[in-house]
């Protein structure tokens, strides 16, 4: 396991090699948490294909104990390959610089403040104490993960589903399907507010 680690922090996307007939095993995952955790780009390989007999059948069973065991990257490439014949190959390699790409995203700020505004709207975050907190405004700090900041009246009483909700939304409305996102908050109102006008 500590080979694992080492080879995930210098990787910027990882090929997570599972077997498609015993698929998703205790040391499956917890490769799969680390590299997620270390914030890299994930691609599973779904290794033996030649010995599945309904192919697509079983894709579409993967594809769905994948969401269940592994949901913090939802939407994760699943390619299948046969280490043995070498299929497959061209199209791992094909998810892996696509995974690259996006884990190199980086979106605009008038762009995300927009998308923040319908989230807040069509799901307003919880009352707290009576009053009901308060998401501002956001922006995109970093990339190689995706991260972004987002500025709450209380940072700490944010649910955690609602904070799910806002990473599932991103990863859905701007198209970065199994990419790890960090989702932080800070205290506050919009740092750059009245800037504009002080011009």
């Amino acid at each position: 396991m500590g080979d694992a680690l080492r080879a995930i922090r210098f990787a910027e996307v990882a090929v997570l090699v599972i077997d498609a007939e015993r698929p998703f095993e205790k040391q499956d995952l917890t490769i799969g948490d680390l590299i997620v955790r270390e914030g890299r780009g994930i691609v599973i390989a779904l290794n033996k294909w030649d010995l599945v007999k309904d192919k697509q059948e079983r894709l579409a069973e993967l594809r769905e104990m994948c969401e269940r065991m592994l949901p913090q990257v939802k939407g994760v490439p699943l390619v299948p390959v046969s280490g043995l014949k070498g299929n497959g190959l061209e199209k791992l390699m094909a998810g892996v610089f696509e995974m690259a790409r996006l884990w190199n995203k980086r979106l605009p700020t008038a762009k995300l403040n927009d998308w923040l505004a319908e989230m807040v709207e069509a799901h307003p975050p919880p009352h707290v104490g009576g009053r009901r907190l308060k998401l501002r405004y956001m922006t995109q700090a970093n990339a190689r993960p995706p991260t972004f900041v987002a500025f709450c009246s209380k940072p700490k009483e944010l649910p955690e589903s609602y904070l799910r909700y806002l990473v599932n939304g991103l990863r859905e409305d701007f198209k970065m399907p199994g990419v790890p996102i960090r989702f932080n908050l800070r205290k506050g109102e919009n740092p750059y507010a009245g800037k504009a006008r002080r011009r």
